[in-house]
């Protein structure tokens, strides 16, 4: 089991390596110029975009700009900012360009509101599609399962931008059923009612995913002969789904429930947007509309961190809910 680890935190390292490398690549090295965004003037004259890439530091070597970079990441950096230092632990990320701070501060300040955002979705989905697939699998060829399966597509296939913004119009805005979201800072009993809606209208759409892997899954772990064995020997019903079924049909659910974390911690950008969350992805978002390139990078190497990481408690996790596998 140990060399499986090993082997496996080698390879999500050399992921995050890679990713590091390509988006360094791809945002400094690329057309993009942030001298021109950063611009106070509608037309800055040549020498004042060069005056403000010095500031930058982007007129030194492609390498150099790198190494510094990826020393920052473990012993942090210090900044010249307008004759100011500004200093960056680590993990440095850089300095955003637009607000002078680390980018770092600019992430993990947020990322606690992402953390709650994810936390109350995936409890909603988890209880609503898992519960609703294996009532659909053992009621499987019934009305029931029809209008369950269904009713999951139907719901699944509307575009999720228009129910998240019909959703938020309704119950927020025009009929405000439930509070809007506030500040993280104002203290987390106060900011939690504001994500009761996010909570329910993102759950319910991801639920519907759930409900289709979890009831294919329980028909296919049904048909086993272990369970035949179990039912032979008088066991209840009830045990022989939830203890001896289930167990083995959430195997496949696990992966989509690492990659659908994954994504929710690294930032819903439409959800924060909509109802105004300020987490990790409207945050992105407005980095994106205001060419502040390492903001965008942090927050590309924090997702990659996440997704590989997500990927390897999903491997591990294999091992516990699924007595058919066993890591090696």
């Amino acid at each position: 089991m140990l060399t499986y680890l090993l082997r496996r935190i080698a390879l999500a390292l050399t992921v995050v390596l890679a990713t590091l490398v390509a988006s360094f690549l791809l945002f400094f090295a690329g057309p993009s110029d942030p001298a021109q965004a950063m611009c106070p003037e509608q037309r800055c004259s040549t020498d004042r975009l060069n005056q403000i890439r010095e500031s930058l530091g982007m007129n030194r070597p492609l390498i150099a700009q790198f190494s510094e970079y990826f020393t920052g990441l473990f012993v942090g950096r210090d900044f010249q900012v307008s004759g100011d230092t500004v200093q960056c632990s680590a993990p440095c990320l850089g300095l955003s360009f637009l607000t002078n701070r680390p980018v770092s501060e600019e992430i993990f300040s947020r990322f606690p509101a992402t953390v709650l955002l994810t936390v109350g979705v995936v409890v909603v989905f988890l209880l609503v599609g898992v519960s609703t697939g294996v009532l659909a699998a053992t009621v499987r060829g019934t009305a029931a399962d029809r209008m369950l399966v269904g009713g999951s597509q139907i719901f699944g296939s509307i575009p999720p931008y228009i129910l998240l913004l019909l959703f938020a119009l309704y119950t927020t805005r025009l009929y405000p059923i439930f509070p809007q979201a506030g500040s993280l800072s104002d203290g987390v009993i106060q900011f939690l009612p504001g994500l009761i809606a996010p909570w329910i209208i993102l759950g319910l759409i991801t639920a519907t995913g759930y409900t289709r892997y979890t009831r294919n899954s329980m028909i296919e772990t049904l048909s086993m002969d272990y369970v035949r064995t179990a039912r032979s020997k008088g066991i209840s019903e009830r045990k022989v789904v939830g203890k001896h079924a289930l167990r083995a049909a959430l195997s496949p659910v696990l992966t989509i429930l690492g990659l659908d974390v994954a994504a929710l911690l690294s930032g819903t950008l439409i959800t924060e947007r909509i109802f105004e969350i300020d987490g990790i992805g409207r945050r992105a978002l407005a980095a994106l509309g205001q060419d502040d390139l390492p903001v965008i990078m942090g927050t590309v190497l924090v997702t990659a961190v996440i997704v590989v990481s997500m990927n390897l408690i999903v491997d591990i996790a294999y091992s516990f809910v699924d007595p058919r596998v066993r890591l090696s």
